[in-house]
This record gives C-alpha cells, sequence and structure tokens, in this order.
C-alpha cells in the first residue's frame, strides 16, 4: 500500500468532510424530543420490573 503524506492526508479529509450531509435544525429537534422520550419510557419501565423483582427477592427472604 503506498504512503500518502501528510499534506494529501489533510485534502483527502476535508474532501470527505465536505461529503457530509448535516441535519437540519428540524432534524435535531425531532430526533432529541424522540430519544428523551424513549428514555423516560425505559425509565419508568426498568423501575417497574426493578421494584417486581425487589418484592419477589424480600418475599423470599421473609421466607427463610
Amino acid at each position: 500500500m503506498a504512503k500518502t503524506s501528510p499534506g494529501e492526508f489533510f485534502n483527502q479529509v476535508k474532501a470527505e468532510a465536505r461529503k457530509v450531509v448535516w441535519p437540519t435544525r428540524q432534524e435535531t429537534t425531532t430526533t432529541a424530543i424522540f430519544v428523551g422520550v424513549m428514555m423516560l419510557i425505559l425509565a419508568v419501565f426498568f423501575l417497574g420490573i426493578d421494584s417486581v423483582f425487589g418484592m419477589i427477592v424480600q418475599w423470599l427472604l421473609k421466607l427463610a
């Protein structure tokens, strides 16, 4: 494999960076809201699961 000079490497990096399609403000806002809602749903779900397992463990410990 041929070695590239640092100058050529940075030119290639700049060329690739120009090809990046950045999201719009609307897409970023929508995605951020979606992520926040999903985090809230999953947090409540795992709180419920943890509470159920905690009660089961406490019940089992009372049997001993």
